[in-house]
């Protein structure tokens, strides 16, 4: 019971170093290490971001002689590939003496999945896995997810009133929500890898989608996401905030081989990446584009649009978790515009149902959200 006890310890703090990579290590997983010998930490690391050493590599090298029959205690299993731009971390473990590896999970990744473990208890080291393994899935979800589909996970946020409006029927939604419910939605978008909205919100609201910080949220966040443009007809205008900064936060407008080619043309003059796909029923195929995202890299996505986009993300299946900011207003109205657009099913069976549901208050609003 005392060597559990201990394994977990340890692990939780390898996994508090794995979250120091959260804003950089994509589309890598993030990873803690930590080295123990006789009771005694001598060795700790984590993966900062692609190209740099991994966690495991970096501990043992600061632990340096002191492994020889240490445990290394790291949250994801090594890795034993050479398609990557980092040698594998297992020949490096086991000619490093440790007598015992403990891991949180296996990697998903089919080129990994059990071959690292396996190959560390052939050269003879004792392998435990499994030790916080629900606490390391959680941490590396959007990582899992773009491994095993080939799409980033997506989450759909809206900010609402209680009766489930996002904007009156004239458009206006600045602000239903609070304060400090944009300052949670800016840091979340400072840990996703793009952000995506529809043409009806670039339209009507003309937001930035730029991270950003400080208590008048002024500043840019140091990370950025990338920032995607839904835009069958490419109506986007010329002067849209989303199109400008681009040397801070890059900006992908998606689009159809149907649209004007004078007005692509014009966009890639600014410096604006198009994506073009066939049209579905007049446009963007979500799940070709989704495709397109995951084969760049693009690991998490967090879905900011209109009640259209919504309803089509949803459709299509495309989102995995939904977090919704609720402000204690109520707006009425059947033309109030709803935070999911399109026809309702005609029966309630037919409503979609969030799993593992979580509520906390932020400021004056309340935060719902679960997964799809």
């Amino acid at each position: 019971m005392i060597g559990r006890t201990q394994d977990l310890h340890y692990m939780t703090l390898a996994l508090r170093l794995a979250a120091k990579g959260r804003r950089t290590a994509s589309p890598n997983p993030m990873v803690g290490a930590v080295v123990v010998a006789q009771g005694r930490i001598v060795g700790q690391g984590f993966h900062l971001r692609p190209g740099l050493s991994h966690a495991e590599i970096l501990a043992l090298r600061q632990a340096g002689s002191r492994a020889r029959g240490a445990t290394l205690y790291v949250t994801l299993e090594p890795c034993c590939h050479r398609n990557k731009r980092t040698p594998p971390c297992v020949p490096d473990v086991i000619r490093s003496g440790v007598s015992r590896v403990v891991m949180a999970m296996y990697d998903p990744n089919p080129s990994v999945k059990g071959k690292g473990a396996a190959a560390l208890r052939r050269a003879g080291l004792s392998v435990t896995a499994g030790v916080a393994r629900r606490e390391a899935e959680a941490l590396n979800k959007a990582y899992s997810h773009w491994i095993n589909t080939k799409r980033p996970e997506v989450t759909l946020k809206a900010g609402m009133t209680l009766d489930g409006k996002i904007a009156t029927a004239s458009g206006e939604s600045k602000w239903i929500t609070g304060k400090q419910s944009r300052q949670d939605v800016h840091d979340l978008r400072s840990r996703v890898d793009a952000v995506l909205v529809g043409i009806g919100t670039v339209l009507t609201d003309d937001p930035a989608l730029t991270a950003r910080v400080g208590p008048r949220l002024n500043k840019l966040a140091s990370k950025q996401p990338l920032r995607i443009v839904v835009d069958s007809a490419l109506r986007i205008p010329r002067k849209a905030q989303i199109l400008s900064g681009q040397e801070r936060a890059k900006t992908i407008v998606a689009t159809t081989d149907s649209a004007s080619v004078s007005r692509k043309r014009a966009l890639l003059k600014q410096g604006i990446e198009v994506l073009t796909f066939p049209p579905l029923r007049g446009k963007v195929s979500l799940p070709s584009l989704m495709r397109e995202l995951g084969r760049r890299g693009v690991t998490s996505l967090l879905v900011e649009g209109g009640g259209e986009i919504n309803a089509a993300m949803l459709k299509a299946k495309l989102v995995q978790h939904v977090r919704c900011y609720l402000a204690p207003v109520l707006l009425g109205g059947e033309d109030a515009k709803g935070v999911i657009g399109g026809k309702s099913p005609a029966r309630l069976m037919s409503a979609l149902k969030l799993r593992n549901v979580t509520t906390r208050s932020v400021g004056g609003d309340l935060v719902v959200e679960g997964d799809l």
